[in-house]
């Protein structure tokens, strides 16, 4: 189901594109949903860019399979946010 909570945890993940499709679903299906408003407004910039950016820490993200990749993913997302 995706949700306002399920957008802003992709998006506190850096994985910006999912989130924004999420917000911009749930204001075609509430075009008063102002969380949502808000949110594409604040990621469209972001979006173009560092469009590229958010698939490459998406794979990595996947990927990762160690304690200095996850430190190393933990990192990014502090600097990213």
């Amino acid at each position: 189901m995706k949700t306002l909570t399920l957008a802003s945890i992709y998006e506190l993940q850096g994985l910006k594109s999912e989130a924004l499709e999420i917000y911009k679903e749930l204001l075609k299906k509430d075009s008063n949903n102002k969380e949502a408003k808000i949110a594409i407004k604040r990621l469209s910039g972001l979006r173009k860019k560092y469009l590229h950016v958010n698939e490459d820490m998406k794979k990595f993200f996947v990927d990762m399979d160690s304690e200095v990749e996850f430190l190393e993913f933990e990192r990014w997302l502090i600097k990213w946010n």
